[in-house]
């Protein structure tokens, strides 16, 4: 098992929102000046505001769908509205950042009420451009059937972190 994949078998990613895959291209998500690394936890008032996410590969002729969900909705032991959208952007060209691509549903920062969230950014490779379409609702979304339904395949890339409710006297 590759090294990248199995902190996302370990927190169970790989299962309760992808498949098996094998990593293909680079993806490096950063709030401010913090890198997100499988399994770190960041705080909510420091993902309150869009990432970076810089997207690897080799060829700008390819592009990228980039999905960020949260399966843990809207408590991990209950998790009824499991997986819930927090983003989705699409048409990003390879080598380059998500900034470069087509917003399809707009960011909406994580706000975990109870036990710790696992937030999910999944890339996916594109057959062509404006080949992906938005989902009907960003509760229950599924990564697994949106991916089928856009042609997208196994992913190429997926990296998460988790969060929890902040208290007034941890915020920092």
């Amino acid at each position: 098992m590759s090294r990248f994949v199995e902190p996302l078998v370990v927190g169970r990613v790989i299962g309760d929102v992808l498949d098996m895959f094998v990593p293909g291209v680079d993806l490096a998500v950063t709030y401010a000046s913090r890198q997100v690394n499988n399994g770190c936890e960041l705080k909510p008032s420091a993902i309150a505001l869009l990432p970076r996410v810089d997207i690897g590969g080799e060829d700008l002729r390819n592009f990228y769908t980039l999905v960020m969900t949260d399966p843990d909705a809207p408590s991990p032991s209950d998790p009824t509205l499991r997986e819930y959208l927090h983003w989705i952007i699409t048409d990003i060209p390879a080598t380059t950042s998500a900034s470069f691509g087509r917003e399809l549903v707009s960011y909406e920062s994580p706000r975990p009420t109870i036990g710790i969230h696992r937030f999910i950014f999944v890339l996916f490779k594109q057959i062509g451009r404006q080949t992906v379409y938005p989902p009907s609702s960003r509760i229950n979304f599924n990564t697994r059937n949106f991916a089928r339904s856009n042609s997208l395949g196994l992913p190429v890339a997926a990296v998460y972190f988790n969060a929890q409710k902040e208290t007034a006297g941890r915020r920092r």
